[in-house]
C-alpha cells in the first residue's frame, strides 16, 4: 500500500483541475448526509476517479491506470475488465442447492424483500439457491421468457456472489432510479462465488448484457437480451 499511495501522490502532479471555491461546502455537506446517500457519492466518485485516470494519465502511468479501473466490486459482485477466460465445455451446473419454489415460499426461504418487476409482471418460475444448512437461501432467481430473461436478487450485505469477466469498453456506469448502477452491456462470463469465498468453475457460463443496481440493501442483476435503456425500465420498475 506504501507503493501505491506513492504513486497516487504522485498522480496529482499529473493532474489539472478548475478552480472550485465552494469545493470545501460541498465535501462538508456530503459528509453530513446520512450514510447511504455518502455510500453512493463513494460509488460515483471511484468511477469518477476510475474514468480520470484512463483519459488524463501519460503512457508511463498506464499500469496504475489498470489496476484502479481493472476491478470493479460493486453489491457482491466482482467485475474483471480483463479478456474472458474460455468457458468449460458441456452445459454449466446451477447453482448449489438450487430448487424451485412459488413467489410466497422463496419469500419465506431468504433474509431479503424479494421485489417483482412491474413491467415483467409475475415471474414464470421462481428459484432459491445456495442454502446455510438452516433452511435460508443466499439467492433468489425470478425468470421470464422461458428462462432467457432473469432478475437474481440476494443480500447486498453479503461476500461477493458473482464473478464476471467482461471487455472493458462493455462496462458503463449508469442510474436506476437515481442511483449508482453499472452496465455490461456484452456478453461475458459469469460464475457463481459460494459461501467460503471459492469460485465454482462448474458453473461458469456465457451470461447476457446485465445490469446490476442495489435497493434498499438487497442486489439485482437483471441479464438477458436487452438494450440499456429497456434493463433501467425494468430496474425503475421494482414493486
Amino acid at each position: 500500500m506504501d507503493d501505491l499511495e506513492r504513486e497516487l501522490r504522485d498522480l496529482a502532479t499529473w493532474l489539472e483541475t478548475p478552480a472550485t471555491p465552494d469545493l470545501a461546502t460541498r465535501v462538508r455537506a456530503r459528509l453530513a448526509a446520512p450514510a447511504a446517500r455518502r455510500r453512493r457519492w463513494r460509488y460515483w466518485l471511484a468511477a469518477a476517479l476510475a474514468a480520470l485516470l484512463v483519459a488524463v494519465l501519460p503512457p508511463g502511468r498506464a499500469a496504475l491506470a489498470d489496476a484502479v479501473a481493472g476491478l470493479l466490486r460493486f453489491s457482491g459482485i466482482v467485475i474483471g475488465t480483463s479478456p474472458a477466460p474460455v468457458l468449460p465445455t458441456g452445459s454449466p451446473s446451477p447453482l448449489p442447492a438450487q430448487r424451485s419454489a412459488d413467489l410466497h415460499d422463496a419469500q419465506r426461504k431468504v433474509r431479503f424483500p424479494i421485489r417483482v418487476p412491474a413491467k415483467l409482471g409475475p415471474p414464470e418460475q421462481v428459484l432459491v439457491a445456495d442454502d446455510d444448512g438452516l433452511g435460508s437461501y443466499r439467492v433468489a432467481t425470478l425468470l421470464y421468457r422461458g428462462g432467457t430473461l432473469r432478475v437474481d436478487a440476494f443480500d447486498g450485505q453479503l461476500d461477493p456472489v458473482f464473478q464476471k469477466q467482461a471487455a472493458g469498453p462493455d462496462v458503463e456506469f449508469v442510474q436506476v432510479d437515481g442511483d449508482f448502477a453499472v452496465w455490461v452491456g456484452g456478453p461475458h462470463t459469469l460464475a457463481y462465488v459460494d459461501r467460503g469465498g471459492t469460485v465454482r468453475v462448474e458453473t461458469a457460463r456465457l451470461a447476457a448484457a446485465t445490469l446490476i443496481w442495489q435497493e434498499a440493501g438487497v442486489s439485482y442483476r437483471l441479464e438477458g437480451n436487452l438494450t440499456r435503456d429497456e434493463a433501467i425500465a425494468i430496474a425503475d420498475s421494482l414493486d
